[in-house]
Order: structure tokens, then C-alpha cells, then sequence
């Protein structure tokens, strides 16, 4: 194999190949593409594209690797089915080339292990076997196209193309679903979570921290005399304030806690992996930012304090919901306000051993007992007056 001289001197040459009878074709073609390679320009810029080729037929792989440098891509080449799926963990391509009838493991099989790793990396199969059959039972097991051996190089070329077309769109798309997701649940106001997802987010907290026996925190703020930044001034200063607040929040998490706006000017803060102490140290933290912080907005400015009440679990809870935990993180926000404000109060929950699983049950057995109890207190009261009357 050698180099070309000259101009596209980064091109191979293919006299030199000695290959199976159903390479000779493709040799041909592929000299003919490569003549013709100058009159055509790239309609993409290829220079990020990573393509992993893999096929058992050195030949063959020398032959595809050629044609797709010819864009500039990035080329990975493999023999190896079971090695191609251990480099596409390491090398994450956008785009597999894949010889169907791999001596290692099929096609079909390799498939479903890189879709397991990425469900949204490109496959293509290639494979001598063009018969009708084939090509459904390659596409039907999720390749995304079938390419038959021998092929025009160029023809390769157009299909990575629209594959990576297809893939652009498929990406913009999910990026775009999950900006969507992140505006229905993120108040723009703040930069913070809203309502909508918060109890679940916090119902997942608490069930890893029933997994690894670890506790959860939620921390209830309100600002306090709030009402006066909108008297006072204009309730476009008091957003001004509200965003500043969520500032001040985000700055003063971790990324493993979430900061959420619970309503009006009262934020609700998820703590994990921390204690009791944790806790009351965030606490005290922001409270002292807030209480430091001089809010001003052109002519408007104004200092406020706020005050804090947070609910933690201890290791062990098996009860403790979302809502539970958060109303009895509101109850020591109110004994916050009642001793003065500018301060934090907490409450510790009790550990209850029993599941909830076993709780419900008990709920549901004590349901029937009571209704069955009053019944029979009753009539004997009534027994006891029939005969008093008697």
C-alpha cells in the first residue's frame, strides 16, 4: 500500500490490495471516487464526527477507512466485535460502520449491547448478504441503515452524511425537549425549581436515604416583612429582590441539594448528605447572607432579614414522605417567626422502624375496628337504657 504524490497525497491507492473476489469491485469504484473527489465539496463539517468501523475483512476496513477520510473524520478501525463495544464505551463515536456477520459475535448481538451503552448512537450494518431478508431482519433489529457489499464509496459517503443529519435533528430535538422540561420546572423568576416536581424530587431523596440509612433534610425560608419591599417600593423591585434571594440561594448550595421557590417570598431547600448540625450551619450560612446583603436596584434599595425552620429525618425512617417532611419543616419556620425572625428553628423526626408497607396495612386493619367498637359500645348503652326505662 502506497501514499499518492501530490495534492491528495492523503489519499491511499488501491493497485496493491489482494482481497476476497467481492473487494475487487469496490477497489475499483473506490479509485474512481477518488478521481472524482476534488469536483465535490463536503456539505458538513466533519472534522468532530467520530466513526467506528469494524469489520472481520482487512481489506475492506482499509478500503471504508479511506473513503470516509476523504471528509476528514475521525476513524477508530476494529476486527473485533466484543473490542468494538468496549472502545465505544471509552471513545463514544456518533457513528458505527458494522459488518454484519462478525466472527466473535453477530451483528444483531452487537447492536443491542451499543444501544444498551448509547440508545442514540448511529449504527450502520454492512454485509455481503443483500438478499431482501437480510436487509429487514438487519433493519427491523435497530440499525439505523443497511448498506450490501460491494458499495460506490461515494454512496457510503451520502448515507454517513444522513445519518448524521438524521442524528442532528434527533439531538436539537431532544436537547429542545429537555430545555422545555427544564422551563416547566424551573421558575424564571428565581433560576430555581418550582413547585410542579419538588414533593417527587423529594420523595426520591428520602427512598435513597431509607437504601443507604442516611437522613434528609428540608429547610422552609421565608423573608420576613416582605410585604413592606412592595408598599414601599413596586413590586418591580420586589422581583428584583425575589431573583436576588434565589441568588443568593444557589450560590450557597451544593450541586447535590435543590433550592426550589415554594411560593410568594417563601423557598424551600432540599439538604442530602448532611446532619443535623449540617444543616443548622447552611442554615445560619444564609441566613447571615441574606441579613448582610444590601438589595438595590437603580433608586430602590432595601435590607430584610428572613427566617428559617428545617425538618430532618434520622437514619432508620421508614415513614417519613415528602409532605409529612416538608409541613413539619413549615411548623419550625413558624416558630421562627414567633421568636422574633431572623433566626432558625428545626425539629428532629422521630425514627419509626415499621415500613410503610406495614404501616398502611395496620391503617387499613385499625380502619375496620373502630366502626365495629363504636357499634358495639352503642348498643350496649342503648341495652343499658332499655332497661333503666323498663
Amino acid at each position: 500500500m502506497k501514499l499518492d504524490e501530490g495534492h491528495n497525497s492523503h489519499l491511499m491507492t488501491f493497485s496493491e490490495f489482494e482481497g476476497p473476489p467481492e473487494c475487487a469491485k469496490l477497489k475499483q469504484m473506490a479509485t474512481e471516487a477518488k478521481n472524482r473527489q476534488s469536483k465535490r465539496n463536503s456539505a458538513m463539517d466533519p472534522k468532530d464526527r467520530k466513526i467506528l468501523v469494524v469489520d472481520d475483512d482487512p481489506d475492506c476496513l482499509e478500503i471504508i477507512a479511506e473513503a470516509l477520510s476523504w471528509d476528514g473524520y475521525q476513524i477508530e478501525k476494529l476486527d473485533s466485535a466484543q473490542q468494538a463495544i468496549e472502545l465505544t464505551q471509552l471513545w463514544k463515536p456518533h457513528l458505527v460502520i458494522l459488518d454484519v456477520n462478525m466472527p466473535d459475535r453477530h451483528g444483531a448481538d452487537t447492536l443491542q449491547l451499543l444501544k444498551e451503552q448509547d440508545p442514540f448512537l448511529a449504527v450502520m450494518f454492512i454485509s455481503g448478504n443483500t438478499t431482501t431478508d437480510a436487509v429487514i431482519e438487519g433493519l427491523d433489529a435497530g440499525a439505523d441503515d443497511y448498506l450490501p457489499k460491494p458499495f460506490d464509496p461515494l454512496e457510503l459517503l451520502a448515507r454517513v452524511r444522513t445519518q448524521f443529519r438524521i442524528k442532528d435533528l434527533s439531538d436539537e430535538l431532544r436537547q429542545a425537549n429537555e430545555k422545555l422540561k427544564e422551563l416547566v420546572d424551573i421558575d424564571d423568576l428565581t433560576g430555581l425549581y418550582n413547585m410542579r416536581s419538588i414533593y417527587q424530587r423529594v420523595d426520591l431523596e428520602l427512598e435513597r436515604g431509607r437504601r443507604f440509612n442516611r437522613p434528609i433534610c428540608v429547610v422552609m425560608m421565608d423573608m420576613d416583612k416582605f410585604k413592606t419591599v412592595n408598599d414601599g417600593h413596586d413590586h418591580l423591585f420586589g422581583s428584583y429582590v425575589l431573583s436576588e434571594v434565589g441568588k443568593l440561594v444557589s450560590e450557597n448550595i451544593r450541586n447535590i441539594d435543590i433550592g426550589a421557590r415554594y411560593g410568594g417570598d417563601e423557598f424551600l431547600i432540599m439538604l442530602t448528605e448532611t446532619n443535623k448540625d449540617g444543616a443548622l450551619i447552611f442554615c445560619e450560612r444564609l441566613r447571615k447572607a441574606i441579613f448582610l446583603n444590601h438589595f438595590k436596584n437603580e433608586e430602590d434599595e432595601i435590607r430584610l432579614t428572613a427566617s428559617l425552620g428545617f425538618a430532618i429525618t434520622k437514619p432508620g425512617d421508614q415513614v417519613t414522605d415528602a409532605r409529612s417532611l416538608v409541613r413539619t419543616a413549615d411548623l419550625a419556620l413558624y416558630e421562627a417567626k414567633r421568636s422574633g425572625r431572623n433566626c432558625v428553628r428545626y425539629t428532629e423526626i422521630e425514627v419509626a422502624k415499621t415500613s410503610l408497607t406495614e404501616l398502611k396495612t395496620k391503617h387499613a386493619a385499625k380502619a375496620e375496628t373502630p366502626v365495629k367498637t363504636e357499634t358495639k359500645l352503642y348498643d350496649e348503652k342503648l341495652s343499658k337504657s332499655r332497661k333503666k326505662a323498663v
